[in-house]
């Protein structure tokens, strides 16, 4: 009798390779689910996994983030996530750490071996004690030296499938694009010159998935990862990797296919495996990856940290509350990652029909003025436009006056904590936790305006900031830490509970109100420089004999008190008991 999983496989392999190919699809998900069998064993069908709690967070980081000499960058992250950072790292996004020849690890050439600066296999599992690893699965393209595309200009397989060759043609001239560089590149092969698809940059050239062989690649390597520790996988840019003429070339039905595919591949490794796909686009467009509850587990909820970050550097929350006033029901099993500051930058596509022109000139601005820089994509039309500001997130919550520390301790804490309050998984990144400035002397080194937010530590330098109880890193931990014990403690700040925003109409505040198993929490934030004082009958529950207690702070209010009194840019969670 046929496995329901295999059944489940065989179908969407039917639906995406429909038209293009012509083999046996039942062959073809034996073969799939054959390459995990080994680990499927140890996958209990007959319970349903518990996907994330209230104490998870996702740690983002690249492998050599520490450099501890000449020890591996995985050896010398494990020694500081185990040190410092347990708090903040039940699940550990390792950024791509397979060999690659650019794009901080994005034009990936090997899927056998891992850059040697951060060590190999073993080091990757010891990671993984004790927690969970998130990794990359680059979908769309690999480095102009991976093996397939050598291959493929020799006339060889499997890579001679696997590359995706085309050329300009009226036919492309509706692709979206993320960058601004040409979309097709001349490789010189056996047979001359041959012009393949370069939606990253000419060192990342795309990827054939018409072709079985791909998606046999990359269940090979998502074995491989899963083996050692890897349970959720990122699907980055996975928006982009089927192409249609005539068509976008975004989003395609056989994209959501594809996520399902590997979801299945996934879940048949580990039950309690998560999806988690990237897509840096219009809202709407993101959550397509969640509404019918069988692609991902979770996608990246792109529009949060641009209108947190407008509303922090402006001073008014309207646009933000307006935004979580419409948050996404979503189905069961389902929810959003949440974040402010990632490797990338601030992703200015997921603000489309949520910030007027106006606005966003004044933010690209004050980014500016933060020292930030803004990266530019290129439309259908020729034009470029800002796609993505570069800037890390301590900078960016730097006062615009005479001294840019005022507040911005306060103002970086109150963007965490809110993070932290929403519905879905909070994920913090490694040089964000650790205050870290715009890294101005490596960007000028490499001239790639992403890393003014993609620091290096040198260890001895780093444990020197982080034993001085002063420091900011130091003062940063350990009130996140603290938040993220409470965190734990609290069914109504699960990721799965209610939320209800009571600061709809307003832009000075945002108080949001998390409710689950009974338990109400109520998150109030002061996005401004000023004292203000919240009636505490705003929150719409006063029961006879309750009192109000700030389970963050620590402190019971009186039972005479009417009001809520907060300090600039001030966070409190109150609870009734």
């Amino acid at each position: 009798m046929q496995d329901p999983q295999e059944g489940d496989l065989q179908k969407l392999l039917s639906n995406l390779y429909s038209n293009d190919f012509p083999g046996d699809c039942q062959t073809l998900s034996s073969q799939l689910l054959q390459s995990l069998e080994w680990q499927s064993a140890n996958c209990d069908r007959g319970s349903v996994p518990v996907l994330w709690s209230g104490t998870d967070a996702v740690l983002i980081t690249y492998a050599d983030t520490v450099d501890d000499g000449d020890q591996p960058g995985l050896q010398s992250l494990r020694r500081l996530v185990n040190a410092h950072l347990g708090a903040f790292a039940s699940v550990i996004h390792v950024l791509p750490f397979l060999k690659s020849t650019s794009d901080g690890g994005f034009a990936v050439s090997s899927y056998e071996h891992l850059d040697e600066r951060h060590g190999d296999w073993s080091d990757l599992a010891s990671l993984a004690s004790g927690r969970r690893l998130m990794a990359d699965l680059v979908l769309n393209h690999v480095s102009a030296s991976h093996p397939w595309v050598r291959q493929f200009l020799n006339g060889e397989e499997p890579g001679g499938s696997c590359i995706l060759e085309a050329a300009p043609d009226p036919c492309w001239d509706d692709v979206v694009r993320p960058r601004s560089s040409a979309l097709f590149t001349p490789l010189g092969g056996i047979e001359g010159r041959r012009m393949v698809w370069t939606t990253f940059g000419p060192d990342q050239v795309d990827l054939n998935w018409r072709s079985p062989e791909v998606l046999i690649g990359f269940t090979r390597l998502l074995n491989q990862m899963c083996s050692n520790g890897v349970r959720w996988i990122r699907l980055d840019a996975v928006g982009f990797v089927w192409k249609e003429p005539n068509t976008t070339c975004i989003h395609r039905p056989e994209a959501h296919r594809l996520v399902e595919i590997l979801r299945v591949l996934l879940q048949e490794t580990w039950a309690d495996g998560v999806v988690v796909t990237e897509t840096n686009v219009p809202e709407q467009e993101n959550l397509s990856y969640l509404r019918n509850g069988q692609e991902a587990h979770l996608a990246y909820n792109f529009p949060l940290p641009p209108l947190l970050l407008e509303a922090t550097v402006s001073g008014r929350a309207d646009l933000l509350n307006a935004w979580l006033s419409r948050w996404p029901s979503l189905p069961d099993r389902t929810g959003l990652l949440n974040f402010s500051a990632c490797h990338d930058g601030v992703g200015l596509r997921p603000l489309e029909g949520l910030m007027p022109d106006r606005r966003l000139l004044q933010l690209l601005i004050g980014c500016e003025q933060r020292g930030g820089l803004i990266s530019h994509r290129r439309l259908s039309n020729g034009d470029d436009v800002p796609y993505e500001i570069n800037i890390s997130w301590w900078s960016a919550m730097a006062d615009g006056g005479i001294d840019p520390s005022h507040y911005q301790l306060e103002r970086f804490l109150l963007t965490q904590l809110l993070v932290m309050v929403l519905p879905g998984v909070p994920a913090f990144y490694l040089p964000a936790l650790l205050a870290t400035p715009n890294d101005v002397s490596r960007f000028r080194r490499t001239g790639q305006r992403r890393d003014l937010n993609r620091p290096q530590f040198r260890t001895e330098t780093l444990e020197r900031r982080l034993q001085d109880p002063e420091s900011n890193a130091t003062r940063v931990l350990q009130s996140l830490r603290h938040a993220m014990t409470i965190r734990g403690t609290m069914a109504s700040l699960h990721p799965d509970a209610d939320l209800r925003v009571i600061s709809s109409n307003r832009s000075d505040l945002v108080v949001l109100e998390r409710s689950d198993q009974g338990q109400s929490l109520f998150a109030v934030h002061n996005m401004t420089p000023t004292r203000l004082n919240l009636p505490l009958g705003n929150l719409g529950v006063t029961p006879d004999g309750c009192r109000w207690f700030d389970c963050l702070n620590g402190f019971e209010l009186q039972a005479a008190q009417r009001q809520l009194q907060l300090e600039p840019y001030d966070v409190v969670w109150l609870v009734q008991r």
